[in-house]
């Protein structure tokens, strides 16, 4: 297949807070799903319907088109089409906009990797996952159908669409190891609702993928990829759905190098990291196609103790080392295409405008 170049139109259909904080003007919410609880379902409404309108529009699918990009990954929440009260109440759906997007991808020649991005009480317990400090999807056969039926729902609707690229079964289910760092950073609103919550086993994951495959395969042929993320459990998958009977599967990976541990302090630490991701990457690779669905430009590296033309070369290495680490895979989404807090280094365009990334990818 073609190298991906591409990049996540975060923030747009799944809210999170750090990325648009006036959004969440006027109440305590930390999430998406605590947003939707406190206001009153005119004024919830009315600040959804700005933002979607404004957030993303044709000039931005013009603008990714114009510095090289070929595909776009937009994460959509699990209520996305507002069938059934039971879980898509208290949120506002948003299929229409999915709609839209797929005309101006196919006006300017993009492709869209549809991301499943949160699932009914959360895969993971993020702020991205929609609910702070819950994950409860897994321990419920009940919630785990719900997801396959959006699924089926997104294959029947847009499977045949000239944009589509692939559809992504479900963003970032939490592994054990990082559930235990997820319950000091979100803390549940409230802690009755939290309760039974915990990690995503690989034996359910192992059986929801392959459920979740041959759902999208009744809609959606062999030439749209069926993406499943990695559940931050990398190297589990070097024998998983490889059989004949399995095509167009592609393995994503989420790597943050400045999610590391705090004594990196040199860049060339940093760039050792990925000479050890490279050849995690190839050794993957001989079993499926591996894109690196996120990835960015922050990092732990001391900026206090460099003066600003080091703080800038240090992004532009990084991104150097990055994009070059990134051959060895079926291609890559840049988090994220656009912010409205000022953290440039997570921001796309600003890392374009500076000269961070190239200006032609």
């Amino acid at each position: 297949m073609d190298k991906i170049k591409g990049v996540n139109f975060g923030n747009w259909l799944v809210l999170e807070k750090w990325m648009s904080p006036e959004l969440f003007a006027g109440t305590t919410a930390e999430d998406e799903d605590e947003l939707c609880r406190q206001l009153d379902r005119e004024e919830l409404t009315r600040r959804l319907k700005e933002h979607r309108d404004s957030y993303i529009t044709r000039a931005d699918f013009e603008y990714v088109k114009s510095v090289g990009i070929n595909t776009v990954r937009i994460p959509v929440p699990h209520f996305i089409f507002g069938d059934d009260p039971e879980f898509c109440e208290p949120y506002v759906p948003c299929a229409e906009y999915l709609d839209q997007a797929f005309a101006w991808a196919e006006e300017t020649g993009l492709k869209i990797l549809i991301d499943l991005h949160t699932a009914p009480e959360s895969q993971n317990g993020f702020d991205n996952g929609g609910i702070c400090g819950v994950c409860k999807w897994a321990q419920s056969p009940k919630r785990i159908h719900r997801v396959l039926t959006v699924l089926e729902k997104l294959a029947a609707r847009y499977g045949s669409r000239e944009g589509l690229w692939g559809i992504e079964l479900l963003n970032e289910p939490i592994s054990e190891q990082a559930w235990q760092g997820v319950q000091s950073r979100y803390v549940p609103v409230k802690k009755e609702r939290a309760e039974g919550s915990d990690f995503v086993p690989l034996s359910v994951l192992y059986d929801f993928y392959k459920r979740g495959y041959e759902v999208l395969r009744r809609h959606m042929d062999e030439s749209k990829a069926v993406v499943f993320h990695d559940g931050f459990r990398f190297e589990a998958w070097s024998d998983f759905m490889t059989g004949p009977e399995y095509k167009n599967v592609v393995l994503d990976a989420h790597w943050y190098l400045g999610f590391g541990p705090g004594d990196r302090t040199e860049l060339d630490l940093l760039t050792e990291v990925l000479k050890d991701d490279v050849k995690k990457l190839r050794d993957m690779s001989r079993s499926h196609p591996v894109v690196i669905g996120e990835w960015c430009l922050s990092h732990n590296l001391p900026k206090e103790e460099m003066t600003p033309v080091q703080q800038e070369l240090s992004y532009r290495l990084l991104a150097d080392a990055q994009l070059t680490a990134w051959e060895e895979c079926a291609g890559y989404f840049f988090w994220s295409y656009k912010l409205l807090s000022h953290i440039p280094s997570w921001d796309f365009r600003k890392c374009v405008e500076r000269g961070w990334l190239p200006r032609k990818l």
